[in-house]
């Protein structure tokens, strides 16, 4: 590396007026010149060096990531089946970040995602595994496929039964926001 820098520091050099490098053999020469010479240039190709990974693994990760996604899913999907309430909020969690747009939604759907959120929901004995829930709910609502997905799978009836918070109130925001969105689409909410 010293070798190169040290042929490109004199190339530079040479190339520029007014720069005078001199000789190896010059007794005026002194050697720590030369070794901040060397740092230098081997600091600039370091930098140089660092920044093309960087766009390279930038590159790489814009690519694969796509395809990490339906395994992340299917995973996510997978801790609503553990009896931890943890994991499933983690899950749950999960979900909401993954529905941004109509085609994911409908894969959560695909993959039983929604049908598992109504039995979490049902089932869930505290306010935080709620809130998750029905925030994971919502994300999904936003889709008629998917909204249609979760009457089929009887969510009326378990966002209604559920209890009303009174330490958080995103709970009842969730819910009524979920109640409102069914009665938008013409689902019947009374019952």
């Amino acid at each position: 590396m010293r070798k190169l820098a040290s042929h490109l520091t004199s190339y530079l050099c040479r190339r520029k007026l007014g720069c005078s490098v001199q000789s190896r053999n010059s007794s005026s020469f002194n050697v720590k010149d030369e070794l901040s010479i060397e740092k230098d240039a081997e600091r600039k190709i370091g930098w140089l060096l660092k920044l093309i990974f960087a766009g390279t693994a930038s590159a790489v990760a814009y690519q694969l990531f796509p395809y990490l996604g339906d395994n992340l899913m299917q995973q996510s999907v997978s801790l609503l089946h553990v009896k931890d309430p943890l994991f499933k909020r983690m899950g749950a969690s999960r979900l909401a970040r993954f529905a941004i747009d109509d085609e994911r939604r409908m894969k959560i759907v695909e993959t039983g995602g929604a049908q598992e959120l109504v039995n979490m929901l049902g089932a869930a004995k505290d306010d935080r595994t709620r809130k998750e829930a029905l925030k994971a709910l919502t994300a999904l609502s936003h889709s008629d496929e998917a909204v249609r997905a979760l009457h089929l799978a009887g969510a009326i009836s378990v966002i209604r039964s559920a209890p009303h918070s009174v330490e958080d109130a995103d709970v009842e925001k969730y819910k009524s926001s979920l109640l409102k969105r069914f009665q938008d689409l013409r689902y019947d909410v009374s019952s």
